[in-house]
């Protein structure tokens, strides 16, 4: 390959030109890939870390809490089915619990419970964008009326908007990594 041969996009970048369902999950799917690469490969001690005193954040504990996300968003709101992320957690407990690393969870468990709540999302995306798309209205109701799956899409990208800068700065302080995106040859890990 040459300087001057063209590279194909990775799998999580969005089209440049595209439907609007097309960059709505695009966005979603490039938000997700960047958080999952500035959580990527750290030992447990570090998903639990501490590095900036100022908050009680943590890696782990924000892994947890974008698979509860994940899984309220599409098994919940939108779905009416039981998020299996929240099924997890301790009985009264469900707060504190999706934002830390249990001592019982290993580094390995905390990465995938986030990526079987993503598996579990990106499934029930595909069967909403098959069977009416992003104008079908989700299960919950708020205030009198019920969001659009758009909506609800809409919300789960800023939640990891909101989440991945926060990400930004604890992976800074834990290892130095920086960086808008994955590296083009990052290969997602499950």
């Amino acid at each position: 390959m040459t300087e001057d041969t063209p590279t194909a996009d990775p799998a999580w970048e969005p089209p440049l030109a595209g439907s609007d369902a097309e960059h709505l999950t695009g966005t979603l799917e490039r938000l997700s890939a960047t958080f999952r690469w500035k959580a990527d490969g750290l030992t447990v001690d570090q998903l639990r870390a501490r590095p900036i005193p100022s908050t009680a954040l943590t890696v782990g504990g924000l892994l947890k809490h974008l698979a509860v996300c994940e899984d309220d968003v599409f098994q919940w709101r939108i779905s009416g089915r039981a998020p299996v992320t929240w099924t997890l957690a301790p009985e009264g407990d469900a707060e504190r619990w999706q934002f830390s690393v249990e001592p019982d969870e290993g580094a390995a468990d905390v990465y995938a419970l986030w990526s079987a709540a993503v598996d579990r999302s990106r499934d029930r995306l595909r069967e909403l964008m098959a069977g009416g798309g992003l104008d079908q209205p989700g299960h919950l109701e708020f205030e009198g009326s019920v969001p659009s799956v758009r909506r609800h899409l809409h919300d789960l990208i800023e939640e990891y908007g909101r989440h991945t800068g926060h990400l930004d700065l604890l992976r800074e302080a834990i290892d130095g990594r920086v960086g808008e995106d994955p590296p083009a040859d990052w290969p997602m890990l499950p």
